[in-house]
């Protein structure tokens, strides 16, 4: 064995060491009652006072990326479509692969002001949502005091304007569009069913102005209250009324499935059927035999298939069909990132460039009044498929 020298640093700490023994023995003997009184233990250093950890800010410091809030409820009733929405944009991101955008999420379903004060707070330049019409009138005059666009998922066209800016479908183009093609095949007299409430009253406008755009006219028009007996009632005073080749019927697939019947039974039985942009949330449109001939106008499907089959593999479950919006409001946003300097207010005015952008659901872009303008083409429901009768354009060409 090696020899260890005997340093003045291990001779020290071998004294330690007795010490200590002896003062363990020392504890364990009787002491006698002329020993004196014990020693007093040995000084111990005062620990220094500790000033407490700064309260660090909800959100860590991120001086690379751009901070975009995602106002969505993840909670309540609509839980489910913002869930959707929300990993709508964590699959664009990835997609992406981008760095220069972080996107935090906040739950409108709380209160969508209270949500857009602490966004705003913790440093959001753009918002994507909110999904509400009512949520975005709450949203928007926060954000607007703040310089914050936003970007919302609402089809409510009242709602748009002031720093607001709709991602939603909005009926009057898919009308617009519907009616035109049908106009180009020689229809001219249409008429029209309607839902009670704000949907049908702003449906039956737009309807009205797109015929008279389109040369046509409009022989009847008549409102239900989306029961079967209001239906068929309504049906039954329309084609009571002058003759009509095409009729609108701006519900959902599945209310207007339950008017075709009658119309058939009736004067009407060999008018060609409408519908909205409503049809194209129906998965299974394609299937209803009830509908088979019909004409809708929509943003297309095609590379929405592809994606709700990334979708679909990564979160388990189909999304919902307007979580295309929270998609293409990523790419919108990555594509203006490009020239958008971090610290730097969004640059709004890029909303508005004539080309437009792409998107999952084609071309659009955003006019003076702060609503997407959509490119879009025309289905037929035809044997069990839809089938694309009339192309969308691939762009606006500055128009």
């Amino acid at each position: 064995m090696a020899e260890v020298a005997h340093t003045p640093q291990l001779r020290k700490i071998r004294q330690a060491v007795v010490l200590l023994g002896a003062a363990l023995l020392s504890a364990c003997a009787v002491v006698p009652r002329d020993a004196g009184p014990p020693p007093p233990p040995p000084a111990t250093a005062t620990p220094r006072p500790t000033s407490p950890r700064p309260i660090t800010p909800a959100l860590p410091e991120d001086s690379a990326r751009h901070r975009v809030a995602l106002l969505v409820p993840l909670s309540g009733a609509n839980a489910a479509v913002g869930r959707s929405l929300a990993n709508a944009t964590q699959l664009a991101l990835l997609d992406l692969r981008n760095e220069r955008v972080r996107i935090t999420n906040y739950d409108t379903s709380g209160g969508a002001a209270a949500a857009a004060q602490r966004a705003i707070d913790e440093g959001a330049q753009l918002i994507l949502g909110p999904l509400l019409a009512e949520d975005v009138r709450a949203v928007t005059p926060i954000a607007r005091a703040a310089r914050v666009p936003v970007l919302s998922f609402s089809n409510d066209t009242s709602v748009a304007g002031n720093g607001a800016y709709l991602l939603g479908y909005a009926p009057t183009q898919s009308i617009e569009r519907v009616v035109d093609y049908a106009r180009g095949t020689g229809i001219t007299d249409f008429a029209g069913l309607v839902p009670a409430g704000t949907y049908g009253e702003r449906a039956s406008t737009a309807f009205l102005r797109a015929v008279e755009g389109a040369g046509g006219r409009v022989t009847g028009m008549q409102t239900y209250d989306r029961s079967a007996g209001s239906i068929t009632a309504a049906v039954g005073r329309l084609t009571r009324a002058s003759p009509f080749q095409a009729v609108l019927i701006a519900d959902s697939a599945g209310t207007a499935s339950l008017a075709v019947p009658a119309l058939k039974r009736s004067a009407g039985a060999s008018a060609r059927v409408l519908g909205t942009e409503l049809w194209n949330a129906d998965t299974g449109i394609g299937g209803n035999a009830a509908l088979n001939g019909a004409w809708f106008a929509s943003v297309s499907n095609t590379l929405y298939r592809q994606y709700a089959g990334k979708y679909r593999a990564r979160f388990g479950t189909a999304p919902y069909r307007l979580s295309s919006l929270g998609y293409d409001a990523v790419l919108l946003t990555v594509r203006i990132a490009r020239d958008w300097r971090v610290g730097d207010r969004f640059p709004e005015n890029r909303l508005t460039d004539r080309d437009g952008f792409a998107g999952l659901d084609g071309a659009f872009r955003f006019g003076r009044d702060g609503i997407a303008e959509r490119a879009l083409e025309v289905q037929e429901i035809r044997s069990g498929a839809t089938v694309t009768v009339s192309p969308a354009p691939a762009g606006f060409g500055g128009r």
